[in-house]
């Protein structure tokens, strides 16, 4: 049987090309676990009570949808998670852990963690006797986010500020990031809120991090 050379590295080319596409697919499958919709009565006891267990439940499971370690650390009391007291976990909350907080240098690295259409309530940061006005960069690692400063407000921003804020939120200029891409706090003390339509995580890079300086437009919001 007469095979040529040409033949032969025909082959070898449509074989790889086939291990490719299977290899692929194959990467297509294991991206992660689907995320689940969410009820916010799934964040509640039954007398009302915002349930933090449930909620860093939620928590890791995007973290698996999005193949994100999920270090130690992350199973211990240093990562958090919040309501903010409004009673509307799935629109108003947030997950986060401290990877460094330091003061006496002035730097602060944070993971901020959204699960789908949460958003982070508006809020600055205000110089108190023992820092600065921190100031912020963010930069999405999964998903993506709008991140909202001061300023003139960008056309048609009103149909994506979530209930709870359309009455009081000041920032309303808005910025899509992607993963990878990094926004900063335009200036110190500024308002300033984020928002996740399709769940994201978020590093933060800041100036040294003091919650006696934080400050929220919305009149109930609670730590």
């Amino acid at each position: 049987m007469d095979i040529s050379r040409r033949t032969v590295l025909g082959s070898l080319l449509a074989g790889a090309a086939a291990s490719t596409m299977l290899n692929v697919a194959g990467a297509a499958e294991k991206k992660g676990t689907p995320m689940k919709k969410l009820r916010n009565e799934d964040f509640y006891t039954a007398d009302g009570k915002f349930n933090a267990d449930a909620a860093k439940q939620a928590y890791y499971e995007m973290m698996e949808h999005f193949n994100y370690p999920i270090v130690d650390r992350l199973r211990t009391a240093e990562f958090w998670t919040l309501d903010f007291g409004l009673g509307k976990f799935t629109e108003v909350g947030m997950a986060g852990i401290f990877w460094v907080n330091n003061k006496e240098d002035n730097y602060f690295g944070h993971e901020i963690y959204l699960l789908p259409g949460q958003m982070i309530p508006e809020h600055k940061h205000v110089k108190t006797a023992d820092a600065g006005p921190k100031l912020e960069a963010w930069q999405p690692r999964h998903g993506w986010i709008y991140i909202y400063g001061e300023g003139t407000p960008t056309p048609g921003v009103e149909a994506r500020i979530p209930e709870t804020h359309k009455q009081c939120a000041v920032a309303r200029v808005e910025k899509k990031l992607l993963p990878g891409e990094v926004g900063m706090l335009a200036g110190a003390e500024q308002w300033h809120w984020m928002y996740a339509p399709e769940g994201a995580i978020v590093t933060e890079y800041a100036t040294y991090h003091d919650g006696a300086g934080l400050r929220f437009s919305h009149p109930q919001v609670k730590m």
